[in-house]
């Protein structure tokens, strides 16, 4: 058996995300810890696989038809609405994002959905043949794009409204200097997922999971806020999105 929570794992709420996980487990009748080795895709890859969190641009790209889906976790925090979240953009001041156009952007992956794809749409239609930003830098991670753009090593980026929260209580030196400068659209949320779970009882004990007392503290300190089972097709918004970019001329980023 294998379990990985690795999408919002700070080392600030390590502790609540361990407690939630046992939780999870407690009402799913298994035991074990978290995985949380560096290559977080390797859970998901894996045959054994029990509960994961991923995003939804593996999840609909290279994992798509791999990991099976169990519901969409909500979370309390500002760009949040539903089992909905989207990405905000910023940069060292206010400005349009015409302004931005020959800058740096600053890129966690090109497979996220909260950090590439997002940044991509808000921008997309402002570029001419494919070409805006003067380059992109790879950071590795939301925390390092933002700590990127802080420092001047990069102009722009797009993060995770989950991760803004999580700054905004957690590490506010990070988004010191930094101006919000727009907004994706919405998509759904990160979605916990199995290869190896029983569906019927993943979701009945995620269900449980939410309604434990017991478990108040954690989610609080994770945002987590309720959980909705999707439409099978919801994710696909996210391929949609991208197709639309593409048709319209697309962005190239890295």
């Amino acid at each position: 058996m294998l379990a990985s929570l690795p999408m919002y794992d700070w080392p600030e709420v390590r502790t609540a995300t361990d407690a939630w996980w046992n939780g999870l487990a407690r009402h799913l009748g298994v035991s074990g810890t978290l995985d949380r080795r560096d290559d977080y895709f390797a859970p998901w890859r894996h045959k054994e696989l029990i509960f994961s969190q991923t995003c939804g641009y593996p999840f609909t790209h290279e994992f798509k038809g791999l990991l099976d889906y169990i519901c969409t976790p909500h979370y309390a925090v500002d760009g949040c609405e539903g089992p909905q979240y989207r990405s905000m953009l910023f940069a060292r001041e206010r400005l349009a994002l015409e302004s931005l156009k020959g800058s740096v952007a600053a890129v966690n992956n090109p497979d996220s959905m909260s950090g590439m794809l997002a940044l991509k749409l808000a921008f997309a239609p402002l570029a001419a043949h494919g070409k805006f930003f003067a380059k992109a830098i790879e950071t590795g991670g939301h925390v390092n794009s933002m700590i990127a753009v802080r420092d001047g090593k990069a102009d722009v980026c797009a993060i995770d409204a989950v991760c803004v929260a999580m700054a905004k209580r957690y590490r506010p030196d990070y988004l010191q200097g930094l101006v919000e400068v727009a907004r994706s659209p919405l998509v759904p949320a990160l979605p916990f997922v199995t290869r190896a779970g029983n569906m019927v009882v993943m979701r009945q004990a995620v269900v449980a999971a939410f309604r434990d007392e017991s478990l108040h503290e954690a989610r609080e300190q994770l945002f987590l806020a309720g959980q909705s089972v999707l439409h099978p097709n919801a994710y696909e918004r996210i391929a949609e999105l991208e197709r639309d970019m593409i048709k319209a001329g697309g962005l190239d980023l890295i």
